[in-house]
């Protein structure tokens, strides 16, 4: 291809510490991952590391034989030298940045754009493997052509779940007047405030440059209808509605604060924050909720096996998918906090095995929409 774009990070745990960096080449719309590579550098600093990292996607750029680059980083060093604003002075970046304006002078043009971390998250998966690497000492060799990080075929840790894991990119939805005040929202069906159409489009940002994405799935209440349409519109993507993905009901709680279900059902309340079996006056228990929700998740692992798919949800459904891939008991209910527009991720495996990447991450809301 003669026209592609690079994106390049790198890090040090301790800087200087444990070090690695990592590139993804992607064809000129992003929709097919090129080249991979990623390295430890044993102890380094970030801007080593960043360098490193930049120098490894020129490489893959021409060896895929690129003619036109466009460098995507969030080291505004990095970017600020090599566009020549800023100056090269550090002894230790002076032949780094050398050696990446030899490789830039073999293409016919190469250009270079900060972006935000949150944006970076494919060479940054790659940097971060590498750093675990180094950290444990282990020599992670540079993967020519690897297959794309989203795409595993074991399971991390020491699980021994093996085979193509379906991958739940798992998505709360955005604010709505409800969660403004902290109200039971349950099967109430609010829209999404401004700021949560704002918190909808950041997720979106960053979902929609992904490559990976197979399908979409929403719960059918409109705060999640919205917050998944607006990726969906990104990726050109339909959104499926699926029912098992409501939200608990509240019953005769909905719309109430918490303060104010204590305060009018004292002994249910109580009752209810006990054990999972107890639901609210002509609502749903959590006991009920679970069964729905193991029956949803073992449906998007039959329709999408093998896939990706962003499900688009409520947080109680969120956490019971994450119970389920953990394995563990109701406490989690209790002691997980999710925030509006947060970004969670679990893997299920064919053999039974599942695994938790990822929780709670709000560094897409810093990204503008």
């Amino acid at each position: 291809m003669s026209r592609v774009v690079a994106e390049a990070d790198g890090g040090s745990r301790g800087n200087p510490g444990p070090a690695g960096y990592g590139a993804v080449v992607f064809s000129a719309d992003r929709s097919q991952v090129l080249a991979e590579r990623r390295a430890s550098l044993g102890v380094a600093t970030n801007n080593v590391a960043e360098y490193n990292g930049l120098i490894a996607a020129l490489t893959a750029a021409r060896d895929v034989g690129a003619r036109e680059v466009a460098v995507r980083m969030d080291s505004k060093l990095v970017v600020e030298q090599m566009s020549g604003r800023w100056k090269v002075k550090h002894p230790d970046m002076i032949p780094l940045q050398r050696q990446a304006a030899q490789l830039a002078r073999e293409f016919d043009s190469v250009t270079y754009e900060w972006i935000p971390r949150a944006q970076n998250s494919h060479a940054d998966a790659l940097a971060n493997e590498a750093m675990d690497a180094a950290a444990e000492g282990v020599d992670l060799s540079v993967l020519p052509d690897a297959e794309p990080v989203t795409k595993k075929a074991e399971s991390p840790g020491w699980t021994g779940a093996m085979g193509e894991p379906t991958r739940l990119l798992l998505l709360r939805h955005g604010q709505t007047p409800m969660s403004v005040d902290r109200r039971y929202s349950g099967r109430g069906n609010p829209d999404l405030t401004d700021l949560g159409q704002r918190q909808a489009d950041s997720a979106a940002t960053v979902l929609g440059s992904r490559t990976d994405i197979d399908a979409i799935v929403a719960s059918p209440l409109s705060r999640a209808q919205q917050t998944a349409s607006a990726t969906a519109d990104r990726l050109g993507l339909p959104v499926t509605t699926v029912d098992g993905l409501i939200e608990t009901d509240f019953g005769d709680w909905e719309g109430l604060t918490f303060g104010e279900a204590k305060e009018r059902y004292p002994e249910q309340h109580q009752a209810w924050l006990g054990t999972t079996s107890v639901a609210p006056p002509n609502g749903e228990s959590f006991d009920a909720v679970r069964k729905r929700i193991e029956a949803t998740r073992d449906q998007l692992l039959t329709e999408y096996a093998g896939k990706t798919v962003l499900v688009v949800t409520h947080v109680t459904p969120i956490k019971m998918l994450l119970q389920l891939a953990l394995d563990v008991g109701p406490s989690l209910l209790y002691r997980l906090h999710l925030d509006l527009a947060s970004l969670s991720i679990a893997e299920f495996y064919p053999d039974g095995g599942a695994s938790v990447r990822l929780v709670n991450d709000t560094s897409h809301l810093a990204s503008p929409a």
